[in-house]
C-alpha cells in the first residue's frame, strides 16, 4: 500500500532534502512544499521509469563512484594539456564503437552519464539493438585500447552492479 504512493521512498527523501538544502531554509512552508515535490515527482515520472532499479552490489556501486570522480580529474588534465599542446602534440580525436554486454536500461542509462561526464568522452549513439555504443574520444592514442578502458572500467562493473 505504501509502494502506492511512495514508489521509490529515497528519491523522496532526496528531493526533500534537495529542496531544503538549495532553499536554505526550513520553516514550516517549505518542508510542505518540499514533501509535495518528494512525493509528486515520483508519481509523475515512474511511468518512465523502464524497470526498477536493483543494487546487486552496493559496495561496488561506491567503488565505480569514486573510480569515476578520479577519471574526472585525470581526464580534467590530459583535456588541459591537449588544449595547450601546440604542432605533433596536439590531440587527435576519434570516434569508437564499443561493443556492448550491458543491456539492462538503468545501467545503460548510468553508462551514458559516465561517458559525458568524463572530460574528452562523449556518448554519440546507441544501437537500435543495444548492442553497440559509438563514443567520441578526444585524445585518441589507441582505439582497442579505449574500447577495453571503456569495458573493463564502466561496462563490467554496471552489469555486476544491474544484471
Amino acid at each position: 500500500m505504501i509502494r502506492k504512493f511512495l514508489p521509490d521512498p529515497l528519491l523522496t527523501l532526496g528531493l526533500i532534502a534537495l529542496w531544503l538544502i538549495l532553499n536554505r531554509t526550513y520553516g514550516l512552508g517549505h518542508w510542505i512544499f518540499a514533501t509535495i515535490l518528494g512525493v509528486a515527482i515520483p508519481l509523475l515520472v515512474q511511468p518512465l521509469r523502464p524497470v526498477p532499479v536493483f543494487f546487486k552490489k552496493p559496495m561496488l556501486a561506491f567503488v565505480l563512484f569514486w573510480r569515476v570522480g578520479l577519471d574526472v580529474v585525470v581526464w580534467n588534465w590530459r583535456i588541459l594539456r591537449g588544449t595547450l599542446a601546440t604542432g605533433s602534440n596536439v590531440p587527435k580525436g576519434d570516434f569508437i564503437i564499443v561493443p556492448l554486454q550491458l543491456k539492462d536500461p538503468n545501467g545503460l542509462a548510468v553508462l551514458a552519464a559516465i561517458m559525458c561526464v568524463i572530460p574528452g568522452t562523449i556518448w554519440s549513439e546507441l544501437a537500435v539493438d543495444r548492442s553497440a555504443l559509438l563514443v567520441h574520444v578526444f585524445d585518441m592514442k589507441n582505439a582497442e585500447e579505449e574500447i577495453e578502458t571503456i569495458k573493463n572500467r564502466y561496462e563490467k562493473p554496471l552489469m555486476e552492479i544491474f544484471q
